[in-house]
């Protein structure tokens, strides 16, 4: 009788909390998690320090990890020479913003897995990405690696120490961000910043650039108020043209819906798997305000398909949304969502005709799309009509077929094994998805989308907010901290978007506490701007700021988008500090709109002020709720919505900066404010949309 497999060991990592970290505990690596304990041990046994920083739906840090972690060979290298520490990028993006700029630094691209060596007093002294096991098309192994940093630690100790000191200055510079000063600030900011987006956008495939291709939301935010505001027909001929791409490519899942995380090549067809929740959030919130700019169905389709997808796949029973899902299951990235002629066929109980309809609507061939293995992503190769032309039948009985065929295939593709699902509840990340679902509650007339995003910020305020302090993440549990400037930044909207939602005050009330904390922690009394880490937080070799949008917005600008609301409604005072942090990233975001498209937004709302709505009426009765809808529903990029019921001090105290000479009237009615400046009142949805069709444009 055979033996029954001996059981794994574990390692430390099996202890923590976080899905990446336990993902690894069976590695033979001695792996730390990062902490007191590993820095002493770094101390003590005067090691290097082993750095690997990833994330869970992360395809090349799983490659890594099977390659090399899970190689005993190269596993007792590792432990032998360094003391190695496991970092998940999603827990300490203080840590991956830090040593994301050695490899920055070092003249190469960043990214994870992200591998960097360092002194045991914390300092980089050699970092780069994903190394093979073995040199391979030029790249060195990992375990020559490996060696070479060793020796040159043990031998070369005056060089290693000079190189760590010179990383460390040239991080410090870099990590609190470039100014540029005298850059001026005028009516022509979306003009001029839209000539330099346009010549990086692929007019023939739609979005930026070549391969592989990210969605760059803050740029395309950029380009649609630019011609919503200003009339542009180039700039909303590229908005629709990347948008439309998007939704037709592999990018999208066609099936569910919700999009990949990028698309590998040029064409938005293969892309790499991992969803995120911080994409979604953005692209749904983009497809919200195409929908309200330029009126197409398929844009409010698209955004349907998206949030339902999350409300499906990404929304725990308690109420927060998920992180991510990762790209790879049953050890292959892809393998999930691709398919094969036969399977399509079995899917649709071997309905040649529906069959060859799906294929035909999705792309699929014997050849397949897919790395030469027969498979093929799912793309939108033929529209409806296109197949109605071919079959010459009605485009409603095409319709009608092809949801019945990709019901049918997702049933059967449900029946897989599913890719990891890391459940961390991220602050941050909630935030931008809780305001994107109120959004697309109140633009797309879908209330459950509104009661989804009030109970996940019921969940983020009672798990990860206490007086104003707002904790990273929780999972299951277990709650870790402190809290970065993105996680205040993205509350502290999201609490305002609900407001402007559901007119109930107790969310600015929210919002204000998180804002004041947010300034007490982050703010940089020095020199203006804000800090990414907290006053009295860990001390890492640098305290970053945080000005640059990365896959997310950047938590400068949402810092001061967040109070700019507040000074519109509430308090002046909450502007100051939020024009204070915008002009000194002026010049830089003119430079360099991929950078800084959220702050551009912000710097619209700055150099236009914002378009204040007044509703004066209780909130309970419909003819209120109208005019709000009203405003909901149109595109208004710098909009303040409030809601005044004069009977209510709450409501007063939440819009207290708009309030004055608003009284109640015979029916409820709306003003449109513009620098203080307020219009007649008007009692009828019709006369508003007219109000604000007028002032969008001036």
């Amino acid at each position: 009788m055979a033996e029954p497999p001996a059981p794994r060991v574990e390692n430390r990592l099996a202890l923590e909390a976080s899905p990446y970290l336990r993902q690894h505990r069976h590695n033979p690596v001695d792996w730390f998690s990062w902490g007191t304990e590993a820095l002493e041990t770094a101390r003590q046994k005067d090691k290097p320090i082993l750095l690997s920083i990833g994330y869970s739906a992360c395809h090349w840090c799983h490659v890594m990890e099977r390659e090399s972690f899970e190689d005993e060979a190269i596993a007792n290298l590792m432990n032998e020479l360094f003391v190695c520490v496991k970092v998940d990028r999603e827990e300490r993006p203080d840590l991956d913003q830090a040593y994301q700029l050695v490899v920055q630094v070092m003249g190469r691209s960043g990214g994870w897995p992200l591998t960097v060596f360092l002194t045991p007093d914390q300092k980089p002294f050699f970092g780069g990405t994903y190394f093979p096991p073995s040199d391979r098309h030029g790249m060195p192994g990992f375990p020559r690696i490996l060696r070479a940093i060793a020796d040159a630690y043990a031998t070369r100790r005056a060089d290693v120490d000079l190189q760590a000191r010179e990383l460390s200055d040239a991080i410090g510079r870099v990590a609190l961000g470039a100014e540029h000063v005298g850059a001026p600030l005028g009516p022509d900011l979306l003009e001029r910043v839209s000539a330099t987006l346009a010549a990086r956008f692929d007019d023939d495939r739609g979005g930026f650039g070549t391969r592989p291709k990210f969605p760059n939301t803050m740029p395309l935010e950029v380009l649609l108020r630019r011609a919503a505001e200003e009339g542009d027909t180039q700039a909303e001929a590229r908005v629709k043209r990347a948008l439309d791409a998007m939704r037709a490519g592999g990018i999208y899942d066609q099936l569910r819906g919700g999009f990949h995380r990028y698309s590998t090549d040029e064409k938005w067809l293969v892309p790499h798997f991992e969803k995120m929740l911080y994409d979604n959030a953005l692209l749904l919130r983009l497809y919200v305000d195409a929908y309200r700019a330029f009126g197409f169905e398929r844009h409010a389709h698209t955004a349907r398909s998206t949030a339902h997808y999350v409300l499906a796949e990404m929304t725990s029973d308690a109420g927060g949304f998920y992180a991510t899902q990762d790209a790879d299951s049953e050890g292959e990235e892809g393998k999930f969502f691709v398919w094969t002629p036969d399977e399509v066929l079995d899917a649709l109980g071997g309905d040649d005709e529906l069959a060859r309809l799906a294929m035909d609507r999705f792309g699929v061939t014997a050849q397949g799309n897919f790395e030469g293995s027969g498979r093929s992503v799912l793309f939108e190769a033929k529209s409806a009509v296109e197949l109605a032309l071919q079959r010459q039948l009605p485009p409603s009985e095409i319709e009608a077929d092809l949801d019945r065929a990709a019901t049918a295939m997702l049933q059967t593709r449900a029946k897989r094994e599913r890719p990891f699902r890391d459940e961390k509840i991220l602050a941050s990340w909630n935030g931008l998805m809780i305001g994107a679902m109120a959004e697309a509650s109140q633009a797309l007339g879908e209330p459950a989308f509104l009661l989804t995003a009030e109970k996940a910020y019921a969940f983020v305020d009672r798990v990860l907010v206490h007086e104003g302090r707002v904790q990273r993440h929780a999972m299951g549990p277990v709650v870790k901290g402190p809290g970065f400037l993105d996680d205040y930044a993205f509350v502290a909207s999201a609490a305002l978007d609900l407001y402007e939602a559901t007119g109930d005050p107790s969310y600015v009330v929210k919002a204000r506490t998180i804002a004041d904390r947010m300034l007490e922690l982050f703010w940089d009394k020095a020199s203006a701007g804000f800090f990414f880490s907290p006053e009295g937080g860990e001390r890492l070799i640098v305290r970053t700021k945080d000005p640059f949008d990365q896959a997310i917005p950047s938590g400068s600008s949402m810092a001061s988008l967040a109070l700019l609301r507040l000074s519109a409604l509430v308090d002046e005072k909450y502007g100051e500090a939020a024009t204070q942090a915008l002009e000194r990233l002026t010049g830089s975001a003119m430079q360099n709109p991929f950078g800084y498209g959220q702050t551009l937004c912000v710097l619209d709302r700055l150099v236009r002020g914002s378009v204040d709505v007044v509703v004066v009426g209780p909130r309970a009765d419909e003819r209120t709720r109208a005019l709000a809808a009203t405003v909901l529903r149109s595109y208004v990029p710098n909009r303040t919505l409030a809601w005044l019921d004069v009977s209510d001090p709450r409501s007063r105290e939440a819009c207290a900066a708009l309030a004055d000479g608003k009284t109640a009237q015979s029916e409820p009615v709306a003003y449109v404010c513009r620098g203080r400046a307020c219009s007649l009142p008007v009692a009828h949805p019709q006369e508003l949309r007219q109000a604000l069709l007028g002032s969008s444009r001036s």
